[in-house]
């Protein structure tokens, strides 16, 4: 068995080399991350504080912006929160909230995020969210708002069938706007105007999306946008996934043949 430094320097050489093969193939733009695990993570290590666990989760975001910088992804999309979740009990929300906008304070005054380039987003229902975060999350927003190297865009209040629905009913209110009748208005229902319509509409779709914590399921991530996707996933939990599970997630997907339908 290998163990202790001579493992390190196994490690280390096997993660340069992988490195070097997945920055010798063409990078996704764009990558779908769904957090999970933080709770398995928190029963294996003996946490309790709610909050105490989801700030260990919000601290990977660091890591995977330093990664996606050095591998030259331009957008990264994190699930973060999602409707259902409301019905998790008050101290884990409670927890979930405050670990995400203490965590949305430090990026805005983080120098690290401006020189690297990143810009911040969010997407999904933010009335849902206590006033205190989404003041945090337009901050975070604001402060970034001219930076263009990478976009990392916060999934929270997010739901993939609350966005179609939300969609398609700012599509018909479009339309009630024009005075269109009920006719015309399913005349102009078409795959293309939902998209304009949905909470980022210009947002590329995602070209790989990975859930952690071993999970093999969407649980109603972009299901719209998610429809060429690459799916990955890994049995890490998101608290403790390492650079060498990003880079074979990124390997997987460069060794796919993707037809997209064709």
């Amino acid at each position: 068995m290998i163990s202790g430094p001579l493992w390190g320097l196994v490690y280390g050489l096997y993660e340069r080399q992988l490195g070097r093969q997945v920055q010798a193939l063409p990078i996704p733009g764009h990558i779908g991350i769904i957090l999970d695990g933080n709770r398995r993570h928190a029963r294996e290590s003996g946490l309790r504080d709610p909050e105490a666990i989801y700030r260990l989760g919000a601290a990977k975001l660091d890591d995977i912006l330093a990664w996606s910088v050095e591998l030259g992804v331009r957008r990264v999309t994190l699930w973060v929160f999602s409707p259902d979740n409301l019905r998790r009990p008050e101290t884990e929300i409670g927890g979930i909230f405050g670990a995400v906008e203490a965590k949305m304070r430090a990026l805005a005054a983080d120098p690290h995020i401006h020189s690297r380039g990143v810009h911040i987003a969010a997407m999904g229902r933010l009335d849902l969210l206590p006033p205190a975060l989404v003041e945090a999350i337009d901050a975070a927003e604001a402060a970034t708002k001219g930076n263009n190297q990478i976009t990392v865009t916060l999934a929270i209040g997010y739901g993939g069938r609350e966005e179609i629905a939300d969609a398609v009913r700012a599509l018909v209110a479009h339309c009630a706007e024009q005075g269109l009748s009920t006719a015309q208005t399913a005349s102009h229902i078409s795959p293309e105007a939902i998209r304009r319509h949905l909470y980022l509409a210009d947002m590329p779709d995602p070209d790989l999306i990975i859930r952690t914590s071993g999970e093999v399921r969407l649980s109603g991530f972009m299901l719209w946008q998610s429809v060429h996707s690459e799916l990955y996933f890994c049995d890490v939990n998101w608290p403790v996934m390492r650079r060498i599970d990003y880079l074979r997630a990124i390997r997987a997907f460069q060794r796919r043949d993707r037809r997209f339908g064709v």
